[in-house]
């Protein structure tokens, strides 16, 4: 089983001067430990201390994973921060971001307890992750064909098609088609009280 810890790295350029500081102030926001943050986010200490200091480049799913601990969006994350939150997304508005070989657009707005993407999955990248973290996901296929395994069971999912599930249960995600797979991607940020019962309480002052 992986770890975000192990996943390829490819945060946007543009935005790798941004991430290093706004992570390392968000976890202190949330009042984490490096140690504690690091435990909840599937990392090991020295790995996100490297990534507070910029001397590694975050994936996907390693922000997602650190989105998740600290309460906030991957945009935040990103220091893409919005003016409002409004209720519409406009497509004219939507930034695509690269990131682990993926390429996503916010399609929700910051600081709600869901986060709404819109992803692009190639050929061939990430396929052989498996991912497993509290929350729950909902997706649905845009365009393409989409190899999904939960568990020990392959789903074929096309156009239209459409699953929910508990991020517990360990999943991965691949296209089927050589021009990828568009989707539609909803998971819960947990940013409810009952997020300790599976984050664990937040530890002490933060370093």
């Amino acid at each position: 089983m992986s770890s975000p810890e192990t996943e390829p790295s490819a945060a946007r350029p543009d935005a790798l001067g941004l991430v290093a500081p706004q992570l390392r102030a968000l976890r202190r926001r949330a009042s984490l430990t490096l140690e504690a943050a690091a435990r909840d986010a599937g990392l090991s200490p020295a790995h996100l201390s490297r990534l507070e200091t910029g001397q590694r480049q975050p994936s996907l799913p390693m922000l997602l994973s650190l989105a998740r601990v600290y309460g906030t969006t991957v945009a935040e994350l990103l220091g893409e921060a919005a003016p409002e939150r409004d209720a519409v997304v406009r497509a004219a508005g939507m930034e695509p971001t690269t990131a682990g070989g993926w390429t996503y657009w916010q399609a929700g707005a910051p600081g709600r307890g869901m986060q709404a993407l819109r992803v692009h999955v190639p050929h061939g990248s990430q396929g052989d992750i498996v991912r497993v973290h509290p929350g729950e996901e909902w997706l649905y296929v845009l365009r393409g064909r989409l190899l999904l395994r939960l568990g020990e069971t392959l789903h074929r999912l096309g156009p239209g098609d459409s699953a929910h599930f508990d991020s517990l249960t360990p999943h991965r995600i691949a296209a089927q088609d050589p021009d990828g797979v568009e989707l539609l991607f909803v998971h819960t940020l947990l940013q409810s009280p009952s997020a300790a019962l599976c984050l664990g309480p937040a530890h002490g002052d933060a370093s």
